[in-house]
Formats: C-alpha cells, sequence, structure tokens
C-alpha cells in the first residue's frame, strides 16, 4: 500500500526535480573543482605519512596546531547544528521547515569530518586501536572517543527519522526521473512508511525523544572536549568556564554556518519564497544574542587572567598581544561586536548584511580556536632550557593548510552529494503538522 501524497507536497518535489535528476554543466563543474581539492588534500596526507610529522609545523613543544584547530571548529558546528534543529523540532517553531533539514546536515558532515583531524595529530595510525583495547576510562580522550561515537550515532538516527517522510514522498513520485537503483534506495529507507495515523504518531514520538537526546548529547559531548583542555594545568586552558563558553562558541559559530549555507542553497535552487528575510533575520536575531554571550564570556576569561597577574598567565597574553594582535583583535572585537551592529540597526538587516556578517563569524571563530591553542603551547608552563624559535614558535606548514582545505571541500562535497538525494527543504512537514494538528484535535474531543 503506498501512501498518498499531498497535491503541495508533489508540487515541492517538481520544483526540487532539477535537484535529484540530471546535473547541470555548473553543477559537474563544481562538484569536479571539490573532488580535485579532495584529491590535493589526500596528496599531502600521503607525503605526511611518508616523511612524517617533520612536514608539520608541530614540535616537541608545540605538539598541536591547525589540525586541532579544524577539529574543534568541525566539532563545534556540528553541535550547533544538532541544538538548532534539535530544539527548533521540539518547540515546533513555526519557521523552522525551510532551515532544519540544512542544519541536520551541517550537523552529521561536520561529525564525519571533524574526528579526522585528529588522526591526522597521531604518529603511528597503525596503533589506533590499542585506544580501544588498552583505552583507561580516566583519560578525558576516551571519554572525548566515547562521546564523539555516541553522537554521531544518535544524530544518525534522528536525521533519518527526519528524512523518512520525504523518503516515502520520492518513492511514491512516480515522475521522477531517476536511475533504478535511486528507486529501489528510497524504497528500501522508506521501510514501509505509507503515512497512516499509528505511523505517523509513532514516528513523532521517536523523533521527539532523539530530538531531545541530541541536544543533551551536543551539549555533554563539547563539554568533554572543552575538559580535555581545562583538566590541564596550561595557561590559558585552566578554566572552570570552558565547558560553557566552547559550548556557547560552538552554536554561534554554526548559527554563521547556517545562514551562510541557507544564501548559498537559496541563490542556487532559487528558494526565495521558501528561504526569506525572515529566516536570516530570525536566525540573525540568534547570532546576535549568542554573540553578546560569547563576548561576555571571551571578557570573563581574559579579564581574570590578566588581573590575576600570575607570571604564566602574563606571559600568555604578552603573546597573545604582541605577536597575534591582530588576530586577537579581529576574533575578539570585530567577530562579537559586528553581529550585535548589524542586527541591532533595522537598516543594516538585510540578507547580504547578515550573510558577510556570518561569514566574518565563521572566520573570527576558527581564528578563536587558534589562539587558544596555539599562543597556549608557545607559552609552556614548565620553563624549558632551549628556546629556540625553532622549537617555540608555530607555523603551518602547506600540508597542513592543504589539508585544512581538503576538510572544507569535503564538507561542501557530501553536503552537494546529500542535496542531491534528498530535498534541501522537508517538502512532507508541512503537510504532516496539518494533518498532525487534526489528530491531536481529534484525539482530545475523544
Amino acid at each position: 500500500m503506498e501512501s498518498k501524497t499531498s497535491e503541495q507536497t508533489i508540487t515541492m518535489l517538481n520544483e526540487f526535480r532539477p535537484q535529484f535528476e540530471r546535473p547541470g554543466k555548473s553543477a559537474i563543474i563544481w562538484i569536479i573543482f571539490l573532488v580535485f581539492l579532495v584529491l590535493l588534500g589526500i596528496f599531502a596526507l600521503i607525503t605526511q605519512i611518508l616523511e612524517g610529522h617533520i612536514v608539520t609545523g608541530m614540535r616537541d613543544n608545540v605538539v598541536w596546531g591547525v589540525y586541532i584547530v579544524n577539529f574543534i571548529f568541525f566539532m563545534g558546528i556540528s553541535y550547533a547544528g544538532a541544538l538548532i534543529s534539535g530544539t527548533m523540532h521540539l518547540f515546533r517553531t513555526p519557521w523552522r521547515q525551510p532551515i532544519i533539514r540544512i542544519a541536520e546536515l551541517i550537523t552529521i558532515i561536520s561529525l564525519l569530518i571533524g574526528p579526522l583531524y585528529i588522526l591526522l595529530c597521531i604518529g603511528r595510525l597503525d596503533r589506533l586501536h590499542y585506544l580501544v583495547i588498552f583505552g583507561r576510562i580516566q583519560s578525558p580522550i576516551t571519554w572525548d572517543v566515547i562521546a564523539i561515537s555516541t553522537d554521531i550515532f544518535g544524530c544518525l538516527i534522528f536525521l533519518y527519522m527526519s528524512l523518512l517522510r520525504d523518503i516515502a514522498s520520492l518513492r511514491d513520485f512516480k515522475s521522477l526521473n531517476v536511475p533504478k537503483w535511486r528507486k529501489k534506495l528510497y524504497s528500501a529507507l522508506a521501510l514501509g512508511y505509507t503515512g497512516t495515523p499509528e505511523q505517523k504518531r509513532r514516528l513523532n514520538r521517536a523523533t521527539d525523544i532523539m530530538a531531545a537526546m541530541v541536544i543533551a548529547i551536543a551539549i555533554i559531548v563539547y563539554s568533554v572536549l572543552a575538559w580535555i583542555f581545562s583538566v590541564t594545568l596550561q595557561p590559558g586552558w585552566h578554566s572552570t568556564i570552558f565547558g560553557p563558553y566552547f559550548v556557547i562558541a560552538a552554536v554561534y559559530s554554526g548559527t554563521g554556518v547556517l545562514i551562510l549555507a541557507m544564501w548559498v542553497y537559496r541563490r542556487i535552487y532559487r528558494l526565495e519564497k521558501y528561504i526569506t528575510k525572515k529566516h536570516f533575520v530570525n536566525v540573525g536575531i540568534i547570532m546576535m544574542v549568542l554573540a553578546a554571550f560569547f563576548g561576555y564570556f571571551t571578557f570573563s576569561e581574559y579579564l581574570t587572567k590578566w588581573y590575576g597577574s600570575e607570571e604564566n598567565d602574563e606571559q600568555l597574553i604578552s603573546i597573545l598581544f604582541e605577536r597575534y594582535f591582530w588576530l586577537f583583535i579581529f576574533s575578539n572585537y570585530i567577530g562579537v561586536l559586528l553581529p550585535l551592529i548589524v542586527i541591532a540597526i533595522p537598516k543594516l538587516r538585510t540578507i547580504r548584511m547578515i550573510t558577510i556578517t556570518a561569514v566574518v563569524v565563521i572566520l573570527a571563530l576558527w581564528v578563536n580556536r587558534y589562539l587558544i591553542v596555539v599562543p597556549t603551547l608557545e607559552s609552556p608552563y614548565i620553563p624549558i632550557q632551549d628556546t629556540r624559535p625553532d622549537w617555540i614558535h608555530y607555523s603551518g606548514t602547506w600540508v597542513e593548510w592543504v589539508l585544512t582545505l581538503g576538510g572544507i571541500a569535503s564538507f561542501c562535497l557530501f553536503f552537494t552529494i546529500a542535496t542531491r538525494f534528498v530535498p534541501v527543504i522537508q517538502v512532507s512537514e508541512e503537510d504532516h503538522e496539518k494533518k498532525k494538528t487534526q489528530y491531536t484535535v481529534q484525539e482530545n474531543i475523544g
């Protein structure tokens, strides 16, 4: 028995047919370009494996660099996507339909790419299985592995449940011109869903449960990541507010990525009537509030270090203001004040200005992670005798930057491929919400 697809769902599926069917020349060129960047990243990875970590800027003192910065950043935007999509689902936000799928895809794709940068920091990948065999639960690294694995599993289930209705609609959309294997794939993934009242009730309940779990897991996992830093005695890391500081920064950067993705897909697929100025303004307001919180936590973090006048903290602040002054200003001043100004002034609250602000926020938050990792490792807690610049100072090499570019290209490539299999906007959600309200009224009357 096949489900009856509503006229509105059929209309939206027809609008998305170019997305599912044969890609145009521009799409093919874009995919080839992304594949080329990914292959460059693979070449850099092979170079690092063959020649060792000497090809990177990491040394005995600065043992982490661009790789760990990318890991923290990608994990941050993944948790932001989970928090935004889960919260919008639970609270039934009326304007969520056009953007919640984008947030869900950001979550899972970032979760798949982020942990790979940890592997790049490991010198002996052939001993990676020792982490499972001999891992100690007392180690914060083991907490992180368990937390990230749980998060990936939970987010995959949540994404699949949110896709189920659209997959069933694609299965029943007869005029869709796709290969037979795609039709069989839709049929298998739909799991016999036909949209009966009982199926809807069970799917709604299961999705609500997973949304709540995803929100909780996201907060816990990113707090665990923050604790890996804060349980050390390193200046700049040993802080009691690192947990909430990381969570706020994660959601803040994630809103920037969400706005940028909204703008890109709005332009590519001409979704002006679905992703409107209202959506940009609403997400922009969220970004503005998070900017205020992020600015407060940043001010508290550096004020206490400066005012305490401890020797190690003074050394770190000296490095920040001498060697990383402009990066510090960009990250913690421009990256905080620009959203507050643009969103607070109605005349500046345009789609273009909000998108430009989002790009600045994304760059500022990446720089913020860099300033958390590198300057701290350049100011060791235990003084060392030989302080030659090559051992103390860090600068990323071409291998690290190419692998960074490869990670960004992989993110865009996975996003592009995903949106060729499923709609970037939930096509079945609005019809479902209307019918769900009717069922709820009938149950209350009964």
